[in-house]
């Protein structure tokens, strides 16, 4: 199984090498009246993913840090009930 999860990961590793090989072409991103970026296709690609994951990661984050309030709050709960049930 690990081989080929290895091997799978090569594969795509060199479709994703292909691909940038390929499309290093400038294109021009324009921005508000005026304001455009040119570079080249792949880096435009990668840095407007890259902003996406962050955003992606940012969106998620109030969730789990809720999550992780609300897991320590029930495992103080859960502590305190064992303490009782242990005094008496």
């Amino acid at each position: 199984m690990r081989i080929l999860l290895l091997l799978l990961k090569i594969v795509l590793f060199l479709l994703m090498l292909g691909f940038a090989f390929k499309n290093t072409d400038s294109v021009v991103v324009h921005y508000f009246p005026g304001a455009q970026w040119q570079a080249p296709l792949v880096l435009v690609l990668l840095v407007f993913f890259g902003i996406g994951i962050a955003a992606g990661v940012t969106a998620s984050l109030g969730i789990v840090v809720r999550q992780r309030r609300e897991i320590l709050r029930l495992k103080r709960g859960a502590a305190s009930a064992a303490a009782v049930a242990e005094s008496v």
